[in-house]
């Protein structure tokens, strides 16, 4: 009933999509970015709601969750198919976090919510999938080059694909 669920918007999962936060400042874990969406720290004007939300905050030892899986977040393209349909996991990047952990962690969760929502592995997308207009102004700013801890220079290429198959290899043992 506050900040970034001050209403209430349902929705069916039909995509997973796979963020890093680009926060390296000490500390910035998951437990401190769910704190700081509950308490509206995340700020944004260019969309409906006001603010940033996702489902999941995720780092080397801990997952978050924030939001139902069927609530919709503002993580992705801000009115568009991105955040109406899909679950946002947040991966930390912060100053001590162990990265392939937290990726490991993040293949884990994401075969879960694969499982649990019947979402097919083509649908596990990063970021970047989603072409970003935004809400206030209607303007295009194109697609964000997220996760970073995933693409290479802006491209899906070997560290997404291991991951991808991380992500394959997990649902497989569900």
């Amino acid at each position: 009933g506050k900040k970034g669920r001050h209403r209430m918007r349902p929705m069916r999962p039909r995509f997973i999509t796979i963020h890093s936060t680009a926060n390296k400042s000490r500390g910035a874990d998951a437990k401190t970015h769910a704190r700081g969406m509950r308490n509206g720290s995340f700020l944004s004007k260019h969309n409906s709601l006001g603010f940033l939300t996702w489902h999941y905050s995720v780092d080397q030892g801990s997952v978050y969750q924030s939001l139902p899986d069927q609530e919709r977040g503002e993580h992705a393209d801000y009115e568009g198919q991105g955040n109406r349909e899909s679950i946002g996991i947040e991966m930390c990047e912060n100053a001590g976090n162990d990265a392939g952990q937290t990726i490991d962690r993040t293949a884990k969760l994401a075969a879960l919510l694969m499982k649990r929502h019947r979402i097919p592995l083509e649908r596990v997308v990063p970021h970047q999938h989603w072409r970003r207009i935004r809400y206030d102004d209607g303007k295009d700013i194109g697609f964000k080059d997220c996760p970073g801890l995933l693409l290479e220079r802006g491209k899906r290429a070997a560290k997404w694909k291991a991951f991808i198959e991380a992500v394959q290899g997990y649902r497989r043992q569900l």
